[in-house]
């Protein structure tokens, strides 16, 4: 919750690397505080609804911040803080200087926040998910800024800065993190290759993509998860 809160300052000023630098934290923490709890053996009913809790700000709120700040940025205009300084301060702001179409990013966290509760509810996912994890999802959006700053291949830039691109994202996340499909997690019931080998590829798949193309690789690598996982259900 504490990164979750710190990335979402970081998006709301602008600075979008800040913000992703927290949220992976974040992501980290999340995924140990789970370990933790079953290796000491106080895992609660509290404690799985202050993990959803934590994971509405760090991979709900702070992703579709950023989703908002691209988007505005994609249409030209710069972000909310910057425009906001130069106006001087909210006595001077007009209803005309809202950029409406960037409010689409905001449809991450009414997601996420669905899927989170529902998450709660469905005994299913204890061994896989159903749709999405929000922090894949926040993965996936985090990835864009970082790809911006730290990646030279000029596609990708042109796609990361394209409105339309974004919006489509936006909505493709949406979907996948509520619609009734099943994805695979990374725990291992057993060592066999004949029953993990989608498992193992895609986690080779992962490192090959990060070392090759590092955050270029990301939203690929989002996405080969949800293929890998249809061809898993079928096979």
């Amino acid at each position: 919750m504490f990164c979750g809160v710190i990335a979402v300052l970081a998006a709301a000023l602008g600075n979008l690397q800040t913000a992703a630098l927290f949220v992976l934290c974040g992501i980290f923490f999340d995924f140990f505080d789970g370990f933790a709890a079953r290796v000491l053996k106080v895992d609660s009913e509290l404690g799985k609804q202050l993990d959803s809790l934590a994971d509405m700000v760090t991979s709900g709120v702070a992703p579709g911040l950023v989703m908002y700040q691209l988007i505005l940025r994609a249409m030209n205009h710069d972000s909310f803080a910057t425009s906001f300084i130069e106006k001087g301060n909210m006595s001077t702001w007009s209803f005309d200087d809202i950029q409406f179409v960037p409010f689409i990013g905001f449809i991450l966290p009414i997601a996420a926040a669905y899927r989170l509760a529902n998450f709660n509810l469905d005994e299913r996912q204890s061994t896989s998910f159903i749709g999405l994890p929000t922090p894949a999802m926040s993965i996936f959006v985090i990835s864009l800024p970082l790809i911006l700053q730290y990646s030279d291949i000029e596609f990708m830039h042109g796609l990361v800065q394209n409105m339309y691109v974004l919006i489509g994202s936006t909505l493709f996340l949406s979907f996948v993190m509520n619609v009734e499909i099943s994805l695979f997690s990374l725990k291992f019931k057993n060592f066999s290759i004949k029953n993990n080998w989608i498992e193992l590829l895609f986690i080779l798949l992962v490192v090959l993509g990060l070392i090759s193309l590092k955050f270029t690789s990301i939203p690929l690598l989002i996405v080969l998860y949800i293929l890998f996982s249809i061809l898993k259900k079928k096979d």
